[in-house]
């Protein structure tokens, strides 16, 4: 099946998302958060509402099966809720969505919570590991910040 393209990429606002779209964007969120992860915590945490946030997916026949969210925080914008469904895994669909991301938040920095096993993955895109790893509803995690301006060759 071939990769998914820049042109597949949706953003917007919350108050641009209509009532279907969000619901499918929030249930995969839960499917793979909750569910797959088996961590029971409160995914809608308000931020997808602020002014600032962007919502970015893709999807495969109408239905959303790739995302993340670009916050909007003082000095920095803040990538998370990166999920792609287990149905779509290996297909560089999460790439795709980080490219969309970083070309969002331009020459801003931007950091992100790195679910530890992904900390070279996102080295890939100048992210740097900026403290000690953590525990987030026991997976491990490492905070990292990209000072923005180009991607790395």
């Amino acid at each position: 099946m071939p990769g998914p393209s820049a042109s597949a990429v949706h953003v917007a606002s919350f108050d641009d998302l209509d009532a279907g779209t969000s619901y499918d964007l929030w249930r995969l969120r839960q499917v793979v958060f909750v569910v797959e992860q088996e961590c029971a915590y409160l995914d809608l945490d308000g931020r997808d509402r602020e002014p600032g946030t962007r919502h970015v997916w893709v999807e495969d026949d109408g239905v959303p099966v790739g995302y993340l969210r670009v916050l909007d925080d003082p000095g920095h914008a803040r990538i998370g809720r990166v999920v792609v469904a287990h149905s779509h895994r290996g297909r560089g669909l999460a790439d795709v969505l980080v490219r969309a991301a970083l070309d969002l938040v331009g020459d801003n920095p931007s950091v992100l919570d790195a679910q530890s096993y992904l900390a070279g993955w996102y080295g890939r895109f100048g992210y740097v590991a900026t403290g000690p790893e953590f525990l987030d509803d026991g997976i491990p995690h490492v905070p990292m910040r990209r000072e923005g301006g180009p991607l790395p060759a």
